[in-house]
């Protein structure tokens, strides 16, 4: 790829750089059984990652009928995901300390773009202790659609001030995927619950197993 053509790399938080997933899946399947939708499974809950609340709104009642209440579940599920990082901490995905030293040594730009309240991921950054190591971070919650709209990769790379053909985006959910691809992102995956699918893979530029195999792409 050459250092010339990327400028900055972009970053989802979740799935990405945090091992947090794997809490919100058991999380929303207990919420929506409390809910008493028994049917809900781990699948279900994969394609919530990283998705706007309106589409997973719709998404939702479509599988589950009307009586399924997203926001009164999305709560529930809200607490469950506090309570387990309280029990079992937040853990660093790997090569997370290693492509950010790299981008930094090469006055490469770091970014984060994530579906996660702004204040939860800043305090999120700050726990695993590389919040100051982004020139920009920002979340879904800060623009008009949450992905798999391109809003927040747009308003990521108008914030760093470049272009996001310049850009590389890493992400581990297909609406994660989509989201970058569609803003003209170079998309790179790292896959957490899920391998890309016949689907996903078009979209994307790369698929690496860890955050520092990046740097072979950079």
């Amino acid at each position: 790829m050459g250092n010339n053509m990327t400028r900055a790399v972009i970053f989802d938080m979740d799935g990405v750089l945090i091992d947090t997933e794997k809490h919100y899946n058991a999380a929303w399947c207990e919420a929506a059984h409390r809910a008493g939708f028994d049917a809900f499974g781990k699948d279900h809950a994969l394609m919530l990652r990283s998705c706007d609340a309106r589409l997973a709104q719709e998404m939702m009642k479509d599988i589950f009928g009307a009586g399924f209440d997203y926001h009164a579940i999305r709560e529930i599920r809200r607490q469950l995901v506090a309570e387990r990082l309280a029990t079992y901490g937040l853990e660093k995905k790997p090569g997370i300390d290693e492509i950010l030293a790299f981008l930094h040594e090469r006055g490469i730009k770091a970014a984060v773009a994530t579906a996660t309240p702004i204040e939860l991921t800043l305090r999120h950054l700050e726990q695993i202790g590389v919040k100051d190591q982004f020139d920009r971070i920002v979340s879904a919650k800060q623009v008009a659609n949450g992905k798999p709209a391109p809003d927040v990769y747009l308003y990521a790379c108008a914030q760093i001030g470049e272009q996001p053909a310049d850009c590389v985006a890493v992400e581990d959910s297909p609406n994660g995927v989509r989201s970058a691809h569609a803003a003209g992102c170079k998309t790179v995956m790292v896959p957490d619950l899920t391998q890309p699918d016949a689907e996903l893979l078009p979209l994307l530029y790369a698929v690496v197993d860890t955050l520092a195999d990046l740097k072979e792409l950079i």
